[in-house]
């Protein structure tokens, strides 16, 4: 789409436009499709706006949190430039955590709030705020708009920024006298920064000796390889090089297709498990991911001291921040991957073919694949009933029951870190937009995002997984949820409290006081809360009832919630 040159320069004389219209023309031009939003005074030029826009779709947020949310689950599910719109200061103080986590996953995405007229503000008035210093911490640029002839500059500008690698989110702060003036202005051309870019020939061939010198590489994914669409191309690598894949401790969408047979897993976040693991390789090839990310301190080191490695991606920020690589190749993953494969075949020959074999076949008995077998059979050994409890639901085994239910092309979206442990060893990565997990560790991601995912993602099911803690975030995103009717399974998991924090507290300090740590007296009804929004629920408390709670979820016409109440002792 380009904007009609009625509104150029030439014509400027002629064809005058508001600031309101100019911006939502402007947003439609670079791409953006939805505008997710929870409006207040100063966004009512926006709003007035819309209504001259029928093709500009505004999504309601009921929480400035859910708002961003949503935006940020919309671009993770479709790669795309998004737009979310927030009320002043406290409504940008509101998005700040899921902007946090926004920033996490480099998802591009320009955020907008209404400011107080220019000149009102140095009476500060009710709600006025520094927007621009509030949210340049976590964004790639932050300004505030203070004539309206720079209004097409400045938004050109945020979506260059944006969806130039790393790409992340953009502020803009919007002074409503801007919006609500009228002039002749030109509204110019978008820009993108092309970077299907590919390596010297010379650095593919040093980064071919460099991995044909290797005796035992390993393969480390992350984010960009989505981004990129290179998960073929991955998996092509490990093929050709007979090499064990993991995904990064970062492992928050799907890096790698599960099923192949050179896929290990993820790695963990714990730096003992992640140094024991990765000793038994001499080159760790890093492509588009941080290096070894952890989460909580300790006196180990994730990374062995003899290991060396190299990275291939485009965010040259994550390139040598921790650990100095033997190269650092700063080019697309996918078109880096398809110039390199061709010349490992060609310098490693018949030698590397065999050694590939060898690789492929040593694996064969430990990879993802016979690992969820072992896995699942562990589970259904040990039954749908918790040990110990008369009729608890085993949570293992009804994550389970929940993969073995998912229609093949379903996406599953993850917040359930205790009672979901073994969803990423149990459900299978087959495409990129499959699985979207909480990143940053700020929850409250996962049901605003789902929104999201399933608008960018129209004609699959999603399915959300989420403890009960992390659901309290964000409940009220179910509203918006029923009200789009959208095809959203959300399994909350209830297991009275934040369990993770118990199990830590009892891990690093000995200690059972679980103060502050227990979501009960009263007990929180999940399924009231979301049959008050227009949602389908239901609460289940016995194993026999799922399965057929699950199979209704997934044909209904619209959100389901299912209020899980699953074993929660430590």
């Amino acid at each position: 789409m380009r904007i009609s040159n009625d509104y150029r320069e030439g014509n400027a004389m002629t064809n005058r436009i508001t600031g309101r219209s100019a911006f939502v023309s402007l947003m439609k031009d670079e791409g953006v499709t939805h505008l997710f939003g929870n409006p207040g005074t100063t966004e009512l030029p926006i709003m007035h706006a819309l209504a001259d826009h029928p093709d500009m779709r505004f999504v309601l947020g009921l929480h400035e949190a859910i708002v961003v949310a949503m935006a940020d689950g919309y671009s993770r599910a479709s790669g795309e430039l998004v737009a979310c719109n927030v009320h002043v200061a406290p409504g940008l103080g509101n998005a700040m955590g899921s902007l946090f986590n926004a920033g996490f996953t480099s998802t591009p995405m320009i955020l907008t709030a209404g400011q107080q007229e220019q000149g009102f503000g140095l009476m500060e008035p009710n709600l006025y705020g520094p927007l621009v210093q509030m949210a340049m911490p976590l964004v790639k640029w932050a300004v505030e708009v203070n004539r309206l002839q720079d209004l097409p500059r400045i938004i050109r500008r945020a979506a260059k920024i944006a969806t130039t690698p790393p790409t992340g989110p953009v502020f803009i702060s919007l002074p409503g006298d801007i919006l609500n003036q009228e002039d002749a202005i030109d509204l110019g051309q978008s820009t993108r920064v092309l970077t299907r870019n590919v390596p010297a020939s010379e650095h593919v061939a040093d980064l071919a000796d460099l991995i044909l010198a290797a005796e035992r590489p390993v393969l480390v994914c992350g984010n960009e390889l989505v981004r990129s669409d290179a998960l073929a191309e991955a998996a092509r690598l490990a093929d050709v090089l007979g090499a064990p894949a993991y995904q990064s401790s970062s492992s928050y969408g799907a890096h790698f297709l599960s099923e192949h047979a050179c896929y290990m897993g993820s790695l963990p976040k714990l730096q003992k498990v992640v140094r024991q693991t990765l000793e038994a390789y001499d080159l760790m090839i890093v492509l588009g991911s941080d290096v070894l990310r952890m989460a909580v301190y300790s006196d180990a080191d994730p990374m062995p001291a003899r290991l060396k490695h190299v990275q291939i991606g485009l965010d040259d920020r994550e390139m040598g921040k921790n650990y100095a690589p033997e190269m650092a190749l700063r080019a697309d993953p996918r078109e880096t991957l398809r110039a390199l494969i061709p010349v490992l075949e060609a310098k490693g020959g018949a030698g590397l073919k065999k050694r590939a074999e060898s690789g492929r076949a040593a694996i064969a008995a430990k990879n993802w694949s016979s690992k969820r077998r072992a896995l699942a059979g562990k589970i259904e050994a040990a039954g749908p009933v918790a040990e110990g409890t008369a009729s608890t639901i085993n949570p293992d085994w009804m994550t389970l029951r929940m993969v073995d239910a998912l229609p093949r092309d379903a996406i599953l979206v993850f917040e359930s870190l205790t009672t979901g442990r073994h969803v990423v060893d149990l459900f299978p990565y087959r495409n990129r937009y499959a699985y979207h997990g909480l990143a940053s560790g700020g929850i409250g991601f996962s049901i605003p995002a789902s929104i999201g995912i399933s608008l960018a993602q129209p004609g699959r099911r999603v399915v959300t997984i989420v403890g009960d803690g992390s659901a309290m975030y964000s409940i009220q995103a179910l509203w918006t949820a029923a009200h789009l009717k959208l095809p959203i399974t959300y399994v909350i998991c209830n297991n009275g409290g934040y369990l993770i924090i118990k199990q830590r507290l009892l891990a690093f300090h000995g200690n059972r006081n679980f103060n502050g740590m227990e979501i009960r007296n009263p007990e929180i009804d999940y399924a009231a809360m979301a049959g008050s929004m227009g949602v389908t629920a239901e609460r289940i408390t016995r194993p026999e009832d799922f399965d057929p709670a699950m199979t209704r979820a997934l044909t209904h016409n619209g959100p389901v919630v299912l209020d899980v109440v699953v074993d929660g002792r430590v």
